[in-house]
């Protein structure tokens, strides 16, 4: 991945004198000093990120973190103080006014926490707002419109207006119409926080879905530290304007920068982060359907294992075998393909911890786990999955295949 949007010690101080506080801010001062002994407020200072084309970048942190005021700074409603903001290689605060309208007419959209819709005009006129103020001719932009409002699941809604809708529904406008400028970057303001906890997590899953199809770069703020790891590709922690760690999920969780990191995250649903690749273990031993029962029974021997998948030239699961089954079917002169059971369940990488339990209590043999093409790249069994769950180390007494 290549570099789409980067921040390079970008600070935003508010007040009559901004630049005045700069100094202060490195000497050591507190945000609450500052505020207290010269009236400015340190809104975001010395922050430094790079964001890459199509990822999930979550900024995450507690009220007052500085992490709406940061997300502004990205389109400039907020105009830093000092430092850079590179967006495709060009530094947006150099932009005149009429490059920067460009930019965020055509590059960049924002979704609002409160929707931000117009009330007197129909589902439809909002999703063309955008594409109106551009001059789209109306044929056009109609079509845009319709395209991108069944994309987020209200086609039918048209000529529908904002208060006849659920507040799950309105912020669907809201995205479709950020959507509808087909901008490279999407800006997404806790765009998910008003709504209630069902509706959010449709909403969270109808993000990643769109994400999946469009691969657009989302810059997302939340300060819920599940939804943060449910959507991040990569997290950005804030605290008093600065930013105070970068990484993937995994990596927030395993090696938190810092004690105020390690409370950030104490009580993350450890479940909804974990996927099926971070919890799985790479088979040693594995039997194609071309060997025979023979080959079968020297693996499990040499590997010290009581079952083994059975994949073919492609490395897709076909079955499983066990040790018991492979010594009669020798006995009986039976095939591999005799004695193999098929009733194995079979799980993406990237499939949630979560979702794994109920698979691995009703399986009666460890879940398979695949890629995307349906290559077995790992198994997974109930400890695995326990493991997942809890920060500590889970003892692997349970037998398990190669």
């Amino acid at each position: 991945m290549t570099a789409k949007v980067k921040l390079q010690n970008v600070s935003k101080i508010f007040g009559p004198k901004p630049k005045s506080v700069l100094p202060k801010v490195k000497d050591g001062m507190t945000k609450q000093e500052i505020l207290a002994k010269t009236g400015h407020t340190v809104g975001v200072y010395d922050a430094s990120m790079e964001i890459q084309q199509g990822e999930i970048f979550v900024i995450m942190g507690l009220s007052g973190s500085g992490k709406s005021t940061l997300i502004r700074c990205f389109n400039l409603l907020n105009k830093p103080t000092a430092g850079s903001i590179f967006i495709d290689g060009e530094d947006i605060i150099q932009y005149n006014s009429a490059q920067l309208k460009q930019v965020r007419q055509e590059k960049i959209a924002m979704v609002f926490q409160h929707f931000g819709l117009f009330n007197h005009r129909t589902i439809l006129a909002n999703v063309e707002y955008g594409l109106e103020i551009r001059n789209v001719p109306k044929e056009k932009r109609r079509e845009i419109a319709m395209k991108n409002i069944e994309s987020v699941g209200l086609k039918g809604y048209e000529e529908k207006y904002p208060d006849q809708l659920s507040g799950g529904m309105q912020q669907r406008v809201g995205l479709a119409r950020a959507l509808a400028n087909d901008p490279d970057i999407l800006l997404m303001d806790e765009p998910f926080s008003a709504l209630d906890p069902l509706i959010r997590r449709e909403m969270q899953l109808e993000l990643l879905d769109i994400q999946e199809r469009l691969q657009k770069t989302i810059i997302f703020i939340t300060h819920d530290v599940n939804e943060a790891f449910k959507l991040g590709d990569r997290v950005a922690v804030m605290k008093d304007g600065r930013v105070v760690q970068v990484g993937s999920p995994e990596e927030i969780i395993e090696t938190p920068a810092n004690e105020y990191i390690s409370d950030f995250i104490k009580d993350i649903d450890r479940s909804k982060v974990f996927q099926a690749e971070h919890v799985m273990i790479k088979p040693n031993a594995l039997v194609s359907m071309k060997d025979g029962l023979n080959v079968a029974v020297k693996e499990m021997e040499e590997n010290n294992i009581s079952s083994v998948f059975v994949v073919d030239r492609q490395r897709q699961v076909k079955g499983i075998v066990t040790i018991d089954d492979a010594i009669a079917g020798i006995k009986e002169k039976k095939t591999l393909a005799d004695v193999m059971l098929t009733a194995i369940t079979v799980v993406k990488r990237d499939e949630y911890v979560n979702d794994l339990i109920a698979k691995t209590l009703e399986s009666k043999f460890p879940l398979a786990v695949v890629n995307e093409e349906d290559k077995l790249i790992g198994f997974i069994l109930r400890v695995h999955v326990l493991s997942g769950l809890v920060a500590d180390e889970v003892d692997e007494s349970e037998e398990y295949i190669g």
